[in-house]
């Protein structure tokens, strides 16, 4: 049982934990896919063991949440402003967003570049965040690694993933989205 009287600071390392072991499983064992972040009931917020979860992290899977919340008390501890913009999209969501791209940028190939298909988006499966304001988004490139959170994509400052173990650098990043990354 988890002794309630630790302190911030306590919390934090056992989330940070929490979100590297979670990861590491998630390594180590690519069949088991880890549950996602799930809604809380009204007024009150998710938690991942006994830490309130982030505003916008319902429906990303479990590590992705830990590991924002902890970067995100972490930022505002620092004095910067950093909240998820865009998290998990339902496959319709996604969808709309796909139709749109490919109206506004004129074709898919140009599209893909900023916005992908339900069944290519990391957003659908509860895996990417999108962060603001970008001072937000400029302390999190510099510090999510602490945290196994990476930049993925060199054209979009706001888009972020659990890409790392944390404490260890990110992988390089690709120029955008149409870029296949596996």
């Amino acid at each position: 049982m988890l002794n309630t009287a630790t302190t911030p600071a306590t919390r934090r390392r056992l989330a940070v934990a929490a979100a590297g072991l979670c990861a590491t499983a998630a390594v180590m064992v690519p069949a088991v896919t880890a549950p996602t972040a799930a809604a809380a009931p009204a007024g009150s917020r998710a938690q991942v063991l006994g830490i309130p979860l982030a505003p916008g992290t319902s429906g990303l899977k479990t590590e992705l949440a830990v590991a924002y919340t902890v970067a995100a008390r972490d930022a505002r501890a620092a004095g910067v402003p950093l909240r998820i913009n865009s998290g998990k999209r339902s496959r319709a969501e996604q969808a709309a967003l796909w139709r749109e791209g490919v109206a506004t940028y004129g074709s898919p190939a140009a599209a893909r570049r900023w916005v992908l298909p339900p069944s290519e988006s990391t957003h659908v499966t509860g895996e990417a965040v999108d962060v603001g304001p970008r001072a937000g988004a400029a302390w999190l490139q510099r510090n999510g690694h602490r945290y196994g959170l990476c930049r993925t994509f060199d054209n979009e400052w706001w888009h972020f993933e659990l890409s790392t173990f944390p404490g260890t650098a990110c992988p390089p990043r690709v120029p955008d989205a149409s870029v296949p990354r596996r």
